[in-house]
């Protein structure tokens, strides 16, 4: 596993670097098998509270290395393709995608949860045109980030959309100039980091899921969870810096 993925720990962000470069960052075993490792990682450390995922060589990625996967490689894990389509982490991650987040690279910045781009940034799940289908997550998770028709036009034509057009219905959080998606992907996991761990954990888990949830069942599935954040030392201590004037403490408990 070793170059595939670089990992830098900035406080309580960690930020992960897919550096195949040569191949625009395709996923094969090992980058795959260097992700789901480091996303365990972070929901074990209670010192980290949210993820930054980029790419190498000014392009996020290009989905599945076919010629690992035609060597036999699997290219996904128990997290799912890429190391975390099907089972995202607990905490959030933040994609800042430089380039083209083409096929599976699509779909693993659709897996996160926020998402920072450059303006020429292309996204696009093409495998159409090859008589696939975009299995990871692009034909399930596009639809919720763009309206139906477009999405179902990307899906249908395997056509790419500009980080603009996708910024403008909402699929992107933020767009800059390019080269410059990581240093804002930065700026707003501080923000993120700079809240209850717990709060952050949990906020991501009721927004993940709460779309199940109809009738009398809403408020049942968050009430344990959100019973645990009440009585939560972190809660206190959130509390009492307010009235004191100062930054938290948070030990995330």
């Amino acid at each position: 596993m070793d170059g595939v993925l670089e990992i830098e720990r900035r406080d309580r962000i960690l930020v992960l670097t897919m550096s195949r470069p040569h191949v625009r960052n395709a996923i094969d075993q090992a980058l795959a098998s260097a992700i789901a490792a480091a996303l365990d990682d972070l929901d074990a450390d209670d010192g980290l509270s949210v993820a930054v995922l980029t790419g190498a060589g000014g392009t996020f990625s290009s989905g599945m290395d076919l010629e690992a996967f035609a060597r036999g490689e699997r290219v996904a894990t128990d997290r799912g393709f890429g190391g975390i389509t099907e089972r995202p982490p607990e905490k959030p991650v933040i994609a800042a995608v430089e380039g083209w987040a083409l096929a599976g690279g699509c779909e693993i910045a659709l897996a996160c949860d926020l998402l920072v781009a450059a303006r020429d940034a292309q996204f696009g799940i093409p495998e159409v045109k090859r008589g696939l289908v975009a299995a990871a997550g692009g034909l399930s998770r596009l639809p919720l980030a763009l309206p139906y028709q477009v999405a179902m036009e990307l899906a249908l034509t395997g056509e790419p959309i500009g980080a603009e057009r996708a910024h403008s219905f909402g699929m992107v959080n933020r767009l800059v100039e390019p080269g410059q998606a990581l240093t804002e992907a930065l700026s707003l996991a501080g923000a993120v980091a700079a809240n209850g761990p717990l709060a952050v954990r949990t906020s991501k888990w009721i927004m993940a899921t709460a779309s199940g949830w109809t009738g009398a069942t809403t408020w049942e599935p968050q009430r344990e969870k959100v019973a645990e954040i009440m009585g939560s030392h972190d809660a206190t201590e959130g509390a009492t810096a307010f009235a004191e004037k100062r930054t938290p403490r948070w030990l995330g408990r």
